[in-house]
């Protein structure tokens, strides 16, 4: 599976989209919804009107990359629908990517380490 690298931002669509679109019609969805480049690096991830399904599109430097998934027996933990766009880290993102719950998931805070003389 092609996942997004550390530090990409990750940007998931809180509104169903119509899943016939494909790569075009997704990236003009990312321009006109959310008032975002698609051609930035940035992961759009959308939802369908059943939960059960998910399309990520992100551009890795020479075209559009999209992928779909399905969950066969139960759906994904989707952020209440609203206008806009929510962001998730990577371990959020792949804990939704599995089915999981990604609201469940944080990241470690992890303090500077001192140096030692």
């Amino acid at each position: 599976m092609l996942m997004p690298s550390q530090g990409v931002q990750i940007l998931v669509a809180t509104k169903p989209v119509d899943f016939r679109k494909g790569h075009d019609g997704l990236a003009a969805l990312v321009q006109s919804m959310l008032a975002e480049d698609p051609f930035t690096g940035t992961v759009f991830v959308f939802r369908s009107k059943r939960a059960d399904r998910l399309k990520i599109l992100f551009w890795d430097g020479s075209g559009l990359v999209m992928a779909y998934k399905r969950l066969e027996e139960s759906t994904f933990t989707w952020p209440s629908i609203r206008d806009g766009a929510m962001t998730l880290n990577r371990a959020q993102f792949e804990a939704m990517f599995a089915g999981l719950d990604w609201r469940r998931v944080r990241s470690l805070e992890v303090r500077r380490p001192a140096v030692a003389e």
